[in-house]
């Protein structure tokens, strides 16, 4: 905090006035002129100048109230967070969160934890669906906020980007199509394991086909599974090409599990987006879930 000397400093420096000083800061008008005085003995230069019956800043006080002007907006800064924590410390609510799959197990994890600790009064509950299921529960109003991939064309939905995120063809290591290019004929004869429908990552996937003018029945798939851990143990034992997030796959291929399938010219990419219920304004743990996993993720 700043000292009483300078306080008195920037009330006259900025009123240019000890009498308007003196009024502002409720205190004698010699009370402000000892301040002043004893504020110049101690940095040993004059602050003021007399200008008849006016009084004008020196050099050193122009100085002196810029550096002030800086100190003023920090202290308030500071005085604002302090209050801020001290509101989440004790803040009581309830935030229902619906998140996809990917974004439930990989990404969120992290978020929830770091927002924990900022509003430990805060009651979380996410629940793991599709993209599909998840954005049903928000329009039912089963949940406050959802976390899917991409947008879908809805008045009632209202979309924040997120994050971006990328679909892979993967493979388990043990498989013929591992560590070596896969053509796009071969790509389309080889079995493939893919996600359930209303999943966003079947979602992606369908578009980046139809760029590629490939229908799902050109294609030889041999499973739909769904959830992503399934589908990951299940290429693991398997010989098929499947598709999902390199977040959701960081572990296995580390560990030699599983490898990502090269095919030239390929390229699944996709967003993840917060969706709130349009028009409806946003609780404060709401807005502060949202700004904290974009500050986790930037």
């Amino acid at each position: 905090m700043l000292s009483v000397s300078y306080e008195v400093f920037y009330a006259v420096a900025c009123h240019l006035s000890f009498s308007k000083a003196a009024e502002v800061l409720c205190i004698s008008q010699p009370a402000v002129s000892k301040q002043i005085k004893k504020l110049e003995s101690l940095i040993e230069v004059p602050l003021f100048e007399r200008q008849g019956n006016a009084i004008a800043l020196t050099p050193q006080g122009e100085k002196m109230l810029t550096y002030l002007r800086e100190a003023k907006l920090i202290q308030n800064r500071m005085e604002a967070d302090v209050e801020i924590i001290k509101s989440r410390m004790t803040a009581k609510a309830e935030l229902k969160i619906g998140a996809s799959t990917t974004l439930s197990l990989y990404v969120l994890p992290r978020v929830l934890s770091s927002f924990r600790k900022k509003w430990p009064l805060v009651k979380i509950t996410l629940i793991n669906r599709n993209t599909e299921n998840v954005l049903k529960a928000l329009k039912a109003h089963e949940i406050d906020l959802a976390v899917v991939e991409d947008k879908q064309e809805s008045n009632a939905l209202h979309y924040e980007f997120f994050m971006n995120d990328r679909i892979v063809p993967v493979c388990s290591a043990r498989s013929p199509f591992a560590g070596r290019e896969v053509s796009m004929d071969e790509f389309k004869a080889a079995p493939l394991a893919m996600r359930e429908i209303g999943s966003g990552t079947l979602s992606a996937w369908s578009r980046t086909m139809s760029k590629w003018n490939i229908k799902a029945s050109d294609l030889n798939i041999k499973v739909r599974l769904g959830g992503t851990e399934v589908l990951k143990n299940f290429l693991i034992e398997d010989d098929s090409i499947g598709f999902l997030s390199p977040l959701a796959i960081k572990r296995e291929v580390a560990l030699g599990l599983l490898q990502e399938v090269n095919i030239p010219g390929l390229l699944i990419e996709r967003s993840f987006n917060f969706v709130t219920r349009t028009g409806e304004s946003l609780t404060d743990t709401t807005r502060a879930f949202i700004r904290e996993a974009k500050s986790v993720y930037n």
